[in-house]
């Protein structure tokens, strides 16, 4: 959830939507985003919206972690309204931050049982929240479990201290692993670990040694992202000062060769550029959600939703958000209602990152033009250009953003 808000046109206080937005719903599919700001520290590569106990202290009880998950519930409701009588049972929910586990097991199963209760759950729901490895024990875990949570994310970005300790993670090497089986014990039946290349002062073989020891713990999901000096934080501070280096594209993309050689020989599919998993039930499809343009609400400070082709954005603040929904309004702050042509872009640009690839007859002419000298050059795939879908080769994910560029024309 970055930091940074667009501007946007004003919402109407109650949340309403457009009455376009609200035509078809509940035949696209729909999930909720949970937003959990709160962290013990703040990591120095992270642009994340979140907070320390010490920044929110002026803020007082109003953006207290004791009472948010009343105020996510609160939000619940709202979009209840917003969203009238319309059955639209949640497939996916996703709770992110931040770090939703610095918060009770009950705070986070109440937040479920909201929306249990407002707008009931798929058979099939996936529901997933995000965790860091030091916070989270078996008791613990057995209570998510039991409350109705079936997936989760540890943040292991790496096995090594000294990468660890230049990123500011505080968990010990190992307990990542460790809470995998913690997970599996507890009964969840899908486990993700969160890797980061490119860090520096990381070798090529500590980002073997990373890859071993998460594949060696048995998730059926890794994701490897790779690192992203952002404006704004420690990080960034210190490479401008010239106390660490700046990692050029040619080392990341050695370290993603790295990766997709590791883990594919461990058997693990790729399924979008970042992401893989061992089997097709492993897919994120809350994230899969996001990729295909579907319907989604997503709830706390600096939250985004889209429904039927209008985005909006929650204040930023803990504090803004929860004095918007003590008065009895919409915490969002501004919001847009995207063109058709603004969707035929995002579908391009998110649909093409995924292994099945984007529709060939989404592009323009000069797009087309573009695929099939894409194709010739070996970043596009042939089988699937031949079934009129441009999918990306191992060499197109290098290069994924440029391919985008061009097929966008």
């Amino acid at each position: 959830m970055p930091s940074a808000l667009p501007d946007g046109e004003p919402v109407p206080s109650d949340g309403s939507l457009p009455t376009d937005a609200l035509t078809g719903l509940g035949r696209r599919p729909f999930g909720f985003y949970l937003h959990v700001p709160y962290c013990a520290s703040r990591c120095g590569y992270c642009d994340f919206n979140t907070y320390t106990a010490t920044e929110l202290r002026s803020s007082g009880a109003v953006a207290s972690q004791e009472t948010y998950a009343d105020n996510v519930v609160a939000e619940i409701r709202l979009a209840r309204k917003v969203l009238g009588d319309a059955d639209l049972p949640v497939r996916t929910v996703f709770l992110g931050g931040g770090t939703p586990t610095l918060l009770p097991a009950r705070d986070l199963v109440k937040m479920l049982a909201a929306l249990r209760e407002e707008f009931g759950l798929a058979p099939d729901a996936e529901v997933t929240t995000e965790a860091n490895p030091e916070s989270v024990d078996p008791a613990y875990l057995g209570e998510l479990r039991e409350g109705g949570y079936n997936r989760i994310s540890f943040g292991m970005q790496s096995a090594r201290p000294h990468v660890l300790q230049l990123l500011d993670r505080h968990h010990t090497p190992g307990r990542p692993e460790a809470c995998v089986a913690e997970a599996r014990a507890a009964g969840f039946e899908h486990v993700n670990l969160d890797l980061i290349y490119g860090t520096p002062g990381e070798s090529d073989d500590d980002w073997r040694a990373s890859l071993d020891a998460a594949i060696g713990a048995g998730p059926d999901h890794v994701s490897a992202y790779s690192l992203i000096v952002e404006e704004g934080t420690r990080l960034a501070a210190r490479v401008k000062r010239g106390e660490l280096p700046m990692i050029d594209d040619d080392v990341h993309a050695d370290r993603y060769l790295i990766a997709e050689q590791a883990l594919a020989a461990a058997g693990y599919g790729w399924y979008e550029v970042s992401n893989w998993a061992t089997t097709p039930e492993g897919r994120c499809r809350h994230n899969e959600l996001y990729w295909t343009g579907a319907d989604w609400w997503g709830a706390g400070p600096g939250a985004h939703s889209h429904v039927g082709g209008v985005r909006w954005w929650n204040a930023k603040h803990p504090a803004a958000y929860a004095q918007a929904l003590a008065e009895g309004r919409t915490p969002a702050q501004g919001r847009e209602v995207l063109s058709d042509e603004d969707r035929r872009v995002e579908r391009i640009l998110l649909e093409l990152r995924l292994v099945e690839g984007v529709p060939l007859d989404l592009l323009t002419g000069t797009g087309r033009k573009a695929a099939t000298k894409a194709l010739s050059d070996g970043l596009l795939a042939p089988e699937p250009y031949e079934r009129g879908r441009a999918a990306l080769t191992l060499q197109g994910r290098l290069l994924a953003d440029a391919v985008v560029r061009d097929l966008v024309d």
